[in-house]
């Protein structure tokens, strides 16, 4: 069992990071983006707007926001795996204002997230834990623990996920509550769409799996859900309007895009 506290991820982690990248910087056009030694983007925030999510990929990560009942969307607890620019965990954190834990194995993308993205300091509702991601969904202290966990895993190559076997989707369908729901992002030279999104099919379920379309840029945000029933079009619809309506996130065009793998 690894103990679910930050002083133990760190060291659990500690011989994972001799490789990691670090984090650099660029700017433009009022937007600010994170790189890990690279021009791949690891993430974006728009200096003016941070609440924002800038990125069309990672908006589509919100879209569990659809099979979530609209009360419920302020309620729970969420949870992150890779961290990127802090997008979402800011639009957790400060906008729907749930509990939320991220888990980031590379420290230097915490401190830049801190010092250049506004990640705010650890409260009663945030938790940044430094670790490998493998290790807390591992952990039995975790399970059944997670409303939403937004998946989004990828080194300073960007070629594939880092983490995509049976294993580790069993393993993340085990911390979602009843209910629960999981987004992943699939991109990378690398990638086997087919191949990840079997894999998510097999641990949570054929008929608990939805797809949305690819970015422009070929990312493609898989849905998977923990016994979820789904609503009517109508119902799904008077879901995508709240959600437009309160948080400006494009979800009725997440429902023109998305269907069940």
């Amino acid at each position: 069992m690894v103990p679910a506290d930050a002083a133990t991820y760190r060291r659990m982690s500690k011989r994972k990071q001799t490789a990691l990248a670090g984090a650099t910087l660029s700017e433009f056009e009022g937007v600010r983006y994170l790189h890990l030694g690279t021009p791949w983007v690891q993430g974006a925030m728009r200096i003016r707007k941070p609440r924002h999510i800038e990125l069309e990929y990672v908006q589509r990560m919100m879209a569990w926001m659809l099979w979530r009942p609209t009360p419920q969307l302020t309620e729970g607890h969420a949870v992150q795996l890779g961290m990127g620019a802090a997008a979402i965990t800011r639009f957790t954190h400060q906008e729907l204002r749930m509990r939320t834990t991220v888990v980031e194995l590379n420290p230097s993308v915490i401190e830049a997230c801190r010092i250049w993205f506004h990640l705010p300091a650890d409260d009663e509702r945030l938790l940044v834990l430094q670790g490998d991601a493998l290790d807390w969904v591992r952990d039995p202290a975790h399970l059944q623990t997670a409303d939403v966990l937004c998946v989004d895993l990828y080194d300073h190559e960007a070629a594939a996920p880092v983490l995509d076997d049976a294993d580790f989707y069993a393993a993340c369908r085990a911390v979602l509550t009843h209910g629960g729901l999981m987004t992943v992002n699939l991109f990378g030279r690398d990638a086997s769409f087919e191949r990840s999104a079997d894999l998510i099919a097999q641990a949570f379920g054929r008929d608990q799996v939805w797809v949305l379309a690819p970015t422009a840029e070929g990312n493609t945000v898989v849905v998977a859900a923990r016994g979820v029933e789904v609503p009517d079009r109508a119902g799904l619809l008077a879901r995508a309007e709240a959600i437009e309506a309160r948080w400006k996130l494009p979800a009725r065009k997440w429902l023109r895009l998305v269907r069940p793998y």
